[in-house]
């Protein structure tokens, strides 16, 4: 059954059932169904050849009613964050090729685009039905996501890439149902916010999103505690913030907590299993270019999580999906040897909106096409995959190369591990390196002294410093670019 056909069910049979809370407003199945259905009959009627069609994000019904009737009309929708620059929103607009957005009583305008109000559009009869044929798009969405080259990169996800996580998201036996409460925490225009919606619509649960007001981690315990959510996908900075609180929170509904987008530290997660007593809880791995994440790890109850340098495991691929470790050759290396994690599977992304970008990211080995994540990874003999750090995070220094994860572990273990710890290089490379702590260090020699002690000479920092707290990006991650650039003007 493919998930449009799912979500179109789920929206008739759970009609008298909340489906949403926003803002402490509860949005019943009924009358999200109604402006699902609205919105399909404005797209048909005014847009009947658009198969693209842009949305500027908002922390409003409308937001995910127009995202759900473009699903549901087999339409490509490209989220759009309007208060970001104009200049990028409008490299994504040309990129996307949009002459349409659809908005939310948002003020916003762009050269050659019809901008449409979805809160002008009147409510009507209409039952809400999914788009009979073939799909008039194969993509579902499209994100843009930072480019190296400081031009957004399009990633566009298919309808078929969707249905296989979604296939494979029930395969994981997450037993989500019509009783399940749902945290949504996510920008929309990253990926992790499509399965914090997504699969509890499917599922008849109601999503509570996080207020796009405040500061975004307070709103999320106020949430998770308020309401007493029973599922929550989460990034692990969340963890860095609620720490302190450890001891006060308690979380007895909670049925699977979830974390996903960065690494995940086993120290953290062991004191997190303590607040949520009744709760699976997962370390989940994937770019955005394998749609959402397509290998899972199960955090065991006891203390032995497979971990390296304090990193959880990122575990094995879900249904549908493999992957192979690599060396510089694009060759398999030994099971044990590290090297770049490379995707293969339904999940995958056809590729990139720009042709060039694509030689770059994916290959070819013995008729199978490989989507490169940068990461570098090993796998274990047990068949689970240790994320090692990233690509672009292993530096030279002397000539040896450097994992900057190691350092950051030897330094958030001197730390007591309470500290967030982060390596920079230098803008002129990497021969040097500088240590960033999310807190005042009462003897930052000391900290030096004990990686000295810890690490070969050539791996100790030049300098440390203390800046709380870290800049973090829309989505909630340590923004590493933002750091460097802090400390270089130090």
């Amino acid at each position: 059954m493919d998930f449009c056909l799912q979500l179109e069910q789920s929206l008739l049979k759970n009609a008298a059932r909340n489906a949403f809370c926003i803002q402490d407003k509860y949005y019943s199945y009924a009358a999200f169904a109604q402006r699902v259905a609205a919105i399909q009959q404005r797209l048909e009627v005014g847009y009947a050849g658009t198969l693209r069609v842009g949305l500027t994000i908002a922390d409003n019904i409308d937001t995910y009613a127009t995202i759900v009737a473009l699903l549901l009309s087999g339409r490509t929708y490209i989220p759009i964050n309007a208060h970001h620059p104009a200049e990028r929103t409008m490299r994504i607009i040309e990129q996307a090729g949009l002459d349409v957005v659809f908005s939310q009583n948002i003020d916003v305008a762009w050269p050659g685009v019809v901008t449409e109000d979805t809160t002008a559009i009147a409510n009507g009869n209409r039952q809400v039905q999914r788009y009979a044929g073939e799909c008039a798009s194969s993509y579902a969405y499209i994100l843009f996501t930072s480019g190296s080259t400081g031009v957004p990169k399009g990633t566009p996800i298919t309808y078929h890439n969707l249905d296989a996580f979604v296939s494979a998201f029930d395969a994981l036996g997450y037993e989500l149902n019509e009783e399940d409460r749902v945290l949504q925490m996510f920008d929309l225009t990253f990926d992790l916010s499509v399965t914090s919606y997504l699969n509890p619509l499917i599922a008849g649960a109601c999503v509570y999103t996080v207020p796009d007001k405040g500061m975004k981690f307070t709103n999320v315990y106020a949430l998770l505690e308020e309401y007493q959510l029973t599922f929550a996908l989460m990034v692990p900075s969340v963890l860095s913030f609620l720490r302190p609180y450890f001891d006060e929170i308690r979380l007895p509904e909670m049925r699977y907590s979830l974390f996903c987008g960065e690494a995940l530290h086993a120290d953290v997660s062991r004191e997190w299993m303590k607040c949520v007593p009744n709760a699976v809880v997962d370390n989940v791995y994937g770019p955005t270019e394998a749609t959402i994440f397509c290998l899972t790890y199960r955090l065991p109850a006891t203390n032995d999580i497979v971990a390296h340098n304090g990193v959880v495991c990122i575990g094995t691929p879900m249904q549908g999906m493999g992957c192979i470790v690599v060396n510089d050759d694009n060759q398999p290396v030994a099971e044990g040897e590290k090297g770049e994690l490379c995707l293969f599977g339904h999940q995958v992304t056809p590729g990139y909106l720009d042709e060039e970008k694509n030689k770059v990211a994916f290959f070819g080995l013995d008729g199978v096409r490989y989507y490169r994540t940068g990461d570098v990874a090993q796998r274990l003999p047990d068949g689970n995959y240790i994320y090692c750090g990233r690509a672009d995070h292993q530096v030279k220094i002397q000539g040896f190369r450097v994992e900057l994860g190691e350092i950051e572990h030897h330094a958030r273990m001197l730390c007591a591990c309470n500290v967030v710890a982060v390596v920079v290089t230098n803008e002129q490379g990497a021969s040097q390196i500088d240590l960033v702590l999310e807190a005042e260090v009462a003897d930052q020699n000391e900290i030096l002294k004990g990686l000295r002690g810890k690490l070969p000479s050539y791996m100790v920092p030049a300098r440390v410093h203390a800046i709380a707290p870290f800049p973090l990006n829309v989505n909630g991650k340590t923004d590493r670019k933002e750091l460097t650039k802090i400390i270089a003007g130090l």
